[in-house]
This record gives structure tokens, C-alpha cells and sequence, in this order.
């Protein structure tokens, strides 16, 4: 008999009280935080200077570097093409050798050579894109001196980028806009190591393994032998989400009850995944002397969270329209009766399953704690839609706030052109070359995700790797890339991307969709770091308004839609359409 016609509650009350809670924390860390992060990064003294100050110092002296010496945004961006080229090239070399690596109880060998360089591109750029199951694949020292590194290095790299941005938009009349290194270092000992540490312990007392302990073989009840993998898990736990990178130690991620073992901690893990994005923006208003500067940028991300996180959840907790008591598609059937639940762990529910696919999509951190490509079309697409406009809602550490930027230039330029006066920020005259290193970064983004979407489609060899066909399929191909591009590394699964081909695209995708929007980044650092600001006029734009949130909002979602809306109209929306007619993919 089909089931109750009764439609599920678009939001009930246990959701909202969740969602509400979540949004109440989110405010009151985000002040602390922002005031933490201006301390560090204008060199000041914190509590935790007296721990950490002869570790900074001595780090200095031994790589010979001058803490007071500054760099143009030439020298800024070499340092850090020349730390990541380099910081891959180890991991690639620790993947391949890892058979004589220490701790490696299991006895694991090379890793593929297509598949180590894709994970060193992955990692390197803060997608950490795992085309690999974790626990068969990598030895412990490479989960912890190769991955975990890097979860660190790649995370303080983006905040050292955002806040050479900073430093470029509020400083007047320089050519410097800071010291890589210096905040390089700052970022990794006064910022992620303790707040890692920190995590940690809490993750460990809530039940998350961490230990260097062989492969345990278990019997079950049934008499069946089942192979239980062990791990440093917890302190590569604390960094993958603090750092929003993302790479889990296990196959099943942030859904591995040995990674998230609790409501509690899954409940954490979407705070910390948001808590240093959020604090970067009133750090960027404290930094320019204006708060509301960095109010008005929070505004905007969190209505185009709250946007996409109930969006995702109505969606979710409506259902397949094409089901009935026996599971079976029935036209005549009702709506899912308790809402969507395939592809999602019961521990958590649909409320905590949407919430933590909306924020890792919002924050490119990738960590997942349910399976994207089983939520409905539309559920789906917000994941998808929200890597797609640069997941600058929050953002991944740092690159959600230089993201966002890139649409402030272009909100002001466009509120110039409306207006007949020469667009202004903070004081300095917005020009055509800071729009068109903004335009570079969108578009080569867009390209990348777009360009490699379309020759996976029409590739034979790429097709094979498909679990669906029709729009389902296409969606699969477009997350893929449009993840790896976005430096997400979240995955719509049902795609086998461990082939030459995808391991070597995506590759190539991380690349490009990292490094292609930080030197422009640094470029209109270096740019606006020279022009000198002038006193506000009668006439002057305000940006730091309610007005210039919803024009930033606005830009966003019509960039977003030119550039998106005929690759979302043929994969998630099409299939959203053709399930409402009875047909599944």
C-alpha cells in the first residue's frame, strides 16, 4: 500500500533550535577570533607569545630570515609559488618511496604514480581531493609527515594570501604588503598548532582513536573475520577541518564513526570548519579601522549560507516524490515519509547531514558526513552551486575572504559605473587593473571547471568511470571538477576517479583553480597597497552598509548564474524535472 499522502515539515522545531544555535555561536566567535588574528598578524604579543616566542625566533635565525624586512607582491608570490613547488615535490616523493618509509604496519606499498601526483597537487593546494581509500592506500607516515603537514602548510598559506590582501586594500603609499614567511610562520604556531591541539584532545575524550597500533582482525557475532583499521586519526582530524582541508583518514571521512564518532563532535566540526573564515572578516574590518567594513562582507556570506543551508534542507526533508512503502517508484506513490535519508548517516539526521554538506561547500573544505550524490537533485545542487561561485561564503581559511573581495571589486565598479563616479574602497580609486586581475581569476576558474567538464562528457575513457547515466551522470563529472577546480576536494562519489585521467585533470584543476586566483589576489594587493587613500566625499559609495551587502549578494548570484545556469539546467535541475515525472537516475 503506498504510503501516508501527509507532507513532511519543510522545518521542524528540533531543526531550527539546531540551526539557530548554530548561527548564535558563529556570532560570538567571530569577534574574538577576528581580534586573535589581527594580534598575530600585526606582530603583537599574545598569550601565547611566551610559549611559542623562542620557537618563532629560533625558526628565523636558522632559515635566515629577517622577521622586519617586507616584500613586494613579486617576491611575496614567489616565496610562495617556490614553498608549495617544493613542499609537493616531498609528498610526491614520500607517496612513491613509502614501502621504505617507517610506520607502515600494514606493509603498503608505492603509491601509483598518477594517482601520488594527483594527491601532492590535491593536498599542495588545499582541495585534498582523495581518489584513494585512506586506510588501504596510505602508510601512517604519510597520513601524518606528508598529508597532515600539508594540511597545516596549505591552510597557512591561504590565511598568509588573505592577509597580504588585507594588507594591500588598507595600507597607503607602500610597495610592501608583508612577509610571507613571517606569516607563514606566525600562522602555523600561534594560530592552527594550538587550536589543532586543542581539538584534538577534545576529539580523542569524545571517543576518536589516535594511536600507531597494527590493523585489528575482529570476529563478529556472526562468526565472520572483519579487519578493523587503526591510526593516528585525531590530530590529522583537528587540522583537516580547522584548516578546511578536508582529507580524511578513512575511506567514509567525516561519516566514519572513528572520525566523527559523536553528535557532539560532528556538531564541532561545523563550527571549527567556519570559526577561522568567520574571524578573517573582523579581522579585515579591525585592520582597516572600520568594523562595519568587515560586518558588511559577514552579512553577505551568511545570508548566502542561510540561503543555500535551507535551501538544501526543505529539499532533503521533502523527498523523492517516487516512493512508497515497499521502496519501490511509483508515480502514485507519496512524498518520502521522514525525508530523504539514503546516503546519510542515522547518528545525524538530516539536519546535521545538510548542515555539514552546505558549510564544507561553503568553506572548500571537503570533509563530508553523508553522500552528496544521494540527496535530491536540488539537495544536491546547493553543494555544488556553492563551489561554484568560489565558495566565498566564509570560505576556505583565507581564500573565502580574497574570494569575496574579488566580488567586492567588482560590486564597487559596477556601483561606479551606476552612479557615473570613479568606483572607490577604502578610500582608493578602483581602475581597470584591479577589475581585470579580478576577471582573470573568475574566469580562468570558470574555464577550468567548465572546459574539463565538457571534455570528460564527451571522453570515452572518462565515461567508464561513471555509476549513472542521463543528468545524474553529468552531475557526478561536473562536482568532480568543479570541486577539484574550487579547491573543495569534496566528492559527489559515484564517479571512480582513480584513473590516468581524472588522477591527472584534477590535477590540473587544483592547480589552476589555486594559483591562478592567488597571483592576481597578490597583484591587487600590490596594486592598491601603492595608491594612496583619500577622505570620504559626499558622493562617496558606502560599503559598509546593509545596501552594499545586498549588491555584493546580488553580483555574486548573477555572476554566478551567467557564467553556471546552462551546466546546472542540464544535470541537477533537468533531473530534479524528471523526477517530479517519475524518472530516476
Amino acid at each position: 500500500m503506498p504510503c501516508s499522502t501527509r507532507k513532511n515539515s519543510d522545518m521542524t522545531t528540533n531543526a531550527f533550535l539546531q540551526l539557530f544555535a548554530y548561527l548564535v555561536i558563529l556570532v560570538l566567535i567571530t569577534k574574538p577570533m577576528g581580534v586573535y588574528l589581527t594580534k598575530v598578524f600585526r606582530g603583537e604579543n599574545t598569550f601565547l607569545t611566551s610559549i611559542f616566542g623562542w620557537l618563532e625566533r629560533l625558526i628565523y635565525r636558522l632559515c635566515g630570515i629577517d622577521p622586519t624586512s617586507e616584500m613586494k607582491w613579486t617576491t611575496y608570490s614567489g616565496a610562495m609559488l617556490v614553498f608549495s613547488a617544493v613542499t609537493a615535490l616531498v609528498l610526491y616523493a614520500m607517496m612513491r618511496l613509502q614501502q621504505f618509509l617507517p610506520w607502515n604496519p600494514q606493509g603498503l606499498g608505492a603509491v601509483a604514480p598518477d594517482l601520488s601526483f594527483g594527491t601532492a597537487m590535491s593536498f599542495t593546494t588545499n582541495t585534498n581531493w582523495q581518489a584513494y581509500s585512506g586506510e588501504t592506500t596510505m602508510s601512517y607516515f604519510t597520513q601524518m609527515a606528508g598529508l597532515a603537514f600539508h594540511n597545516f602548510a596549505s591552510a597557512a598559506v591561504g590565511i598568509a594570501v588573505a592577509v597580504a590582501l588585507v594588507r594591500g586594500l588598507v595600507r597607503s603609499s607602500v610597495q610592501t604588503i608583508g612577509n610571507f614567511w613571517v606569516d607563514l610562520v606566525r600562522c602555523t604556531l600561534y594560530l592552527l598548532i594550538p587550536l589543532s591541539i586543542l581539538t584534538g584532545i577534545i576529539f580523542m575524550a569524545s571517543g576518536m582513536i589516535q594511536n600507531l597500533a597494527p590493523y585489528v582482525t575482529a570476529t563478529t557475532l556472526e562468526g565472520a573475520k572483519q579487519t578493523i583499521a587503526m591510526g593516528p586519526v585525531a590530530s590529522q582530524e583537528a587540522i583537516k577541518i580547522l584548516g578546511t582541508n578536508g582529507g580524511g583518514f578513512f575511506n567514509a571521512n567525516s561519516a566514519h564513526p572513528f572520525e566523527n564518532p559523536t553528535a557532539i563532535t560532528n556538531f564541532l566540526q561545523v563550527i571549527m570548519i567556519f570559526s577561522i573564515g568567520t574571524g578573517l572578516t573582523y579581522m579585515f574590518g579591525r585592520m582597516s579601522k572600520d568594523t562595519k567594513q568587515g560586518w558588511a562582507v559577514w552579512g553577505a556570506m551568511t545570508f548566502l549560507f542561510l540561503a543555500g543551508l535551507v535551501t538544501c534542507y526543505v529539499s532533503e526533508q521533502s523527498g523523492n516524490p517516487n516512493f512508497d512503502k515497499l521502496g519501490i517508484t511509483s508515480l502514485a506513490s507519496a512524498t518520502q515519509p521522514g525525508g530523504n535519508m539514503e546516503g546519510k548517516e542515522v547518528r545525524y539526521g538530516i539536519t546535521q547531514s545538510t548542515l555539514f554538506a552546505t558549510v564544507t561547500t561553503d568553506a572548500s573544505c571537503g570533509a563530508v558526513n553523508s553522500m552528496h550524490e544521494s540527496f535530491t537533485p536540488i539537495g544536491g545542487m546547493v553543494p555544488l552551486f556553492n563551489i561554484m561561485i568560489g565558495e566565498v561564503i566564509f570560505g576556505g581559511v583565507g581564500a573565502g575572504l580574497y574570494g569575496m573581495m574579488i566580488f567586492v571589486i567588482l560590486s564597487v565598479f559596477i556601483a561606479g559605473l551606476m552612479v557615473g563616479r570613479t568606483p572607490e574602497y577604502l578610500g582608493k580609486k578602483i581602475e581597470s587593473k584591479e577589475v581585470k586581475l579580478s576577471m582573470i581569476a573568475l574566469l580562468s576558474m570558470a574555464l577550468c571547471m567548465l572546459g574539463f567538464s565538457a571534455w570528460a562528457v564527451v571522453n570515452p575513457v572518462a565515461l567508464k568511470s561513471l555509476a549513472n547515466n542521463g543528468p545524474h551522470g553529468l552531475s557526478e563529472i561536473l562536482y568532480a571538477f568543479v570541486s577539484a577546480t574550487g579547491n573543495n576536494g569534496s566528492a559527489f562519489a559515484g564517479l571512480n576517479a582513480n584513473t590516468q585521467f581524472f588522477n591527472i585533470t584534477q590535477g590540473l584543476s587544483e592547480l589552476i583553480g589555486r594559483f591562478f586566483v592567488i597571483v592576481p589576489i597578490l597583484a591587487i594587493a600590490g596594486s592598491m597597497a601603492k595608491k594612496t587613500a583619500i577622505a570620504p566625499s559626499a558622493g562617496t559609495f558606502l560599503t559598509n552598509t546593509p545596501l552594499f551587502s545586498a549588491l555584493l549578494i546580488m553580483v555574486i548570484l548573477i555572476v554566478a548564474g551567467l557564467t553556471f545556469f546552462p551546466a546546472l539546467s542540464l544535470g541537477p535541475i533537468l533531473e530534479h524535472l524528471v523526477m517530479q515525472n517519475g524518472k530516476l537516475f
